[in-house]
């Protein structure tokens, strides 16, 4: 037997290589239903350019979880109040085909939605797509990247022309100043954060600049840590912005030769002076200025940012504004250099190549645009006008459409709803009004499974060969090294069997994962994510490999604009002028505090995964809300006092971290516990579905709060593994 299998850990967007050998037999799965079945062995993959051989908690234990609490079969239900019962493939594709077909004939295509996930490999996304969007001709397909990373697409689009980070993560080891902002990198990307922390101990002229209305242990590693008051982001920026100008840290031939829109700028950032930017982002002039200096006079300059910045109604503003700091002062298109969104999951790069939002098509193209249409359609052999011409529904016009009825069939893969949307009870009763509900996972149960009527158990990381697209836009095969368990498939073989049996079998007759993206990457040529010349075969032999990468290339491309011509029509990059708004939702006497969200180093968005996992568990054992000491003594609370969180919305509950690592008047909680993992503890009750006006992006990083101390603990969750089905 082999030794070991390369692949990819399939949690965070780092994209960390990983080498799995065959179980030892002494390793052995205690949960309750997989009794002594033993465990594969995870280490990291030295070779792998992206993590250099580092791996964090979660991808050491990752396979811990792949035998805990399985769906192994197919199961149906015709309402929610019954139990399910288990069918054969057959029938549940019959049952779904039918379905549709109905759906078709009587409520027209627009009524069926697809709601997928970052955790699909390309090969996915990529049937998904042209199932809905080409075969369907329905563009409602979106991805849990909305909730994510949306807001980094749209800036990217509207700034430079097209999608796609210009950056690699050799500019860690390169930059003289790395600008955070909206990231808790040390937690939520850590292996990146490894590689910029190690550079910056050894080299004292770097300096690391965090924006974070907390002290995160990203900040605790920061030479000034900016603690802004949320929703201030686009203050800060400008201001720095109005000091480079004043202090002439610019580039005026960089400027004049590849921008424009610039005078529309320098209007804006001429009303943000260090005074009043200081004074609404609650921070000192002096450290405005620290800020300041430390970018003008750095010869490269890196920004990196996350949810912070992209979960916000102002989400695609703050990330062009980050931009317009790098084109005034040219710091893009050179090593250490240029504005670097970190993708949240670990395929959602891959899931914006493969066209997998509502409003795009594969090879980054947009359902709006004509031409790409017209590419799309003949490629995939449909008649002209098969794709539609209007975006499809987002993941929150879903939701609103199950309470109108204007969806009649929700098919749900890969992510989980039920904990991670805003707004989550408005959500839930929007679920229990789905005329029908397809849930395709992994395992069971999750929060999501209580509202399907049809379960499909999917494979998952290590049980198909796929490709995932990491942050840095380096493209990785990642190989199986074990069979799926039962009767579980592939997310691709599940369409692409739902496409056959709707009569669209010439569209779908692919023998393997290989075949399927030998096809994608052929629509991506000539595209800005040219990926004509990889192949299963050559990345598997050749190793992870940077995008653009076109057929007869000789080597890879890591940095994009290095030519400084970018994909507008007129080859400059284009300013954004834009005043800050301000929260969605401010805060006010009945709720005066700001609740942000975030999450923790151990565990993954809602613990489908990680809370099966006993080390991590026992790592971080319960939720718990931070707040401010002068906060916590203005309401006489105490640390571990329990506190009833209230919005507008909904209401939590969770123990006081009393903590000097926030700022005053903002109280945090984490993302992850769902109704299986403890009561009344769900994060996104409180939150609301304000969103972007361009990226349609909620504001899930900030909404207003009451907090009320309450005596009586409640109790949480031990929750005890269920038998898998």
């Amino acid at each position: 037997m082999k030794e070991f299998t390369k692949t990819l850990c399939p949690y965070c967007g780092v994209g960390c290589g990983l080498e799995v050998s065959p179980p030892a037999q002494h390793g052995k799965a205690t949960n309750r239903d997989n009794q002594g079945i033993p465990i594969w062995r995870v280490r990291g993959d030295k070779t792998h350019p992206s993590s250099q051989g580092m791996v964090c908690v979660k991808g050491a234990t990752i396979a811990e979880s792949l035998d805990k609490n399985r769906l192994y079969h197919p199961m149906v239900r015709d309402s929610l109040n019954e139990e399910f019962r288990r069918v054969s493939w057959n029938e549940a594709f019959d049952i779904i085909t039918q379905r549709i077909q109905i759906l078709r004939l009587n409520q027209a295509t627009d009524s069926i939605c697809m709601y997928g996930s970052g955790q699909f490999q390309t090969e996915d996304y990529y049937i998904a797509q042209k199932l809905l969007k080409g075969c369907l001709g329905t563009n409602n397909f979106d991805a849990n990247s909305r909730l994510c990373m949306s807001s980094a697409v749209s800036g990217y689009i509207q700034s430079f022309g097209s999608d796609g980070p210009p950056c690699c993560y050799d500019d860690l080891e390169l930059t003289d100043c790395a600008f955070l902002i909206g990231t808790n990198t040390a937690e939520c990307h850590p292996i990146i954060f490894n590689r910029l922390e190690k550079y910056h101990r050894k080299n004292h002229r770097v300096k690391i600049i965090v924006v974070d209305p907390r002290r995160t242990p990203t900040a605790e590693a920061a030479d000034l840590h900016l603690a802004i008051r949320p929703g201030t982001d686009i203050d800060l920026l400008n201001g720095i912005a109005h000091l480079l100008m004043k202090w002439n840290y610019i580039d005026p031939v960089f400027i004049d030769d590849c921008t424009s829109n610039f005078p529309a700028y320098a209007e804006v950032i001429r009303h943000y002076s260090p005074e009043v930017v200081a004074s609404r982002c609650g921070i000192s002039i002096e450290d405005l200025e620290t800020a300041a200096k430390y970018w003008g006079k750095s010869k490269s300059v890196l920004s990196l940012w996350s949810m912070g910045v992209n979960q916000s109604s102002e989400g695609t503003a703050k990330v062009r504004t980050i931009i317009n700091l790098h084109l005034m002062t040219a710091q893009i298109g050179k090593p250490g250099a240029g504005p670097f969104s970190l993708t949240g999951q670990p395929n959602a790069m891959g899931g914006r190549e493969a066209g997998g939002l509502s409003h795009l098509l594969p090879g980054y193209r947009l359902v709006k645009n004509p031409q790409h249409r017209a590419e799309v359609e003949a490629f995939w052999g449909l008649e002209t006008g098969q794709i539609s011409p209007v975006p499809g529904l987002t993941a929150w016009e879903m939701i609103t459409g199950l309470e109108t009825g204007n969806v009649g069939l929700l098919w749900i893969a890969a992510t989980n709803p039920a904990v991670s949307m805003p707004d989550l009870e408005r959500t839930k009763k929007a679920l229990l009004k789905s005329p029908f509900t397809i849930y395709q996972d992994a395992y069971y149960p999750t929060e999501t499974s209580a509202y399907a009527h049809v379960l499909l158990p999917a494979s998952q990381w290590g049980e198909k060969a796929g490709i995932m697209t990491n942050s840095e836009r380096r493209v990785t095969f990642c190989s199986a090294f074990r069979e799926p368990p039962s009767e579980a498939k592939a997310d691709w073989e599940i369409f692409a069997e739902v496409g056959k049996r709707l009569g669209f079998a010439d569209k779908f007759n692919f023998q393997n994962s290989a075949e399927v993206y030998q096809e994608f990457v052929q629509l991506t040529r000539q595209r800005p994510c040219d990926m004509s010349g990889l192949s299963h075969g050559f990345l598997a032999a050749q190793g992870p490999t940077h995008w653009p990468y076109p057929q007869g290339s000789n080597s890879e491309t890591k940095r994009l604009y290095t030519n400084l011509h970018f994909h507008t029509i007129d080859g400059r990059a284009k300013f954004g002028a834009y005043y800050s708004q301000g929260l969605a939702e401010p805060p006010d006497p009945n709720y005066p505090f700001i609740l942000t969200t975030g999450r923790l180093y151990g565990h993954w968005h809602t613990q489908t995964r990680t809370g099966r996992i006993e080390k991590i568990r026992k790592l971080h054992p319960q939720p718990f809300i931070e707040i401010h000491p002068r906060d916590a003594a203005s309401l006489g609370i105490i640390n571990n006092q329990w506190l009833e969180v209230r919005s507008r919305r909904g209401t939590t509950k969770f123990p006081a971290k009393v903590t000097k690592a926030i700022t005053p008047g903002t109280v945090f909680v984490h993302i992850h516990w769902g109704k299986l993992w403890a009561d009344d503890a769900e994060a996104n009750t409180l939150t609301h579905s304000a969103a972007c006006p361009d990226s349609l992006q909620p504001e899930l990083k900030a909404c207003a709060v009451q907090l009320i101390p309450i005596a009586i603990e409640p109790t949480l969750k031990n929750y005890q593994l269920q038998a898998s089905i």
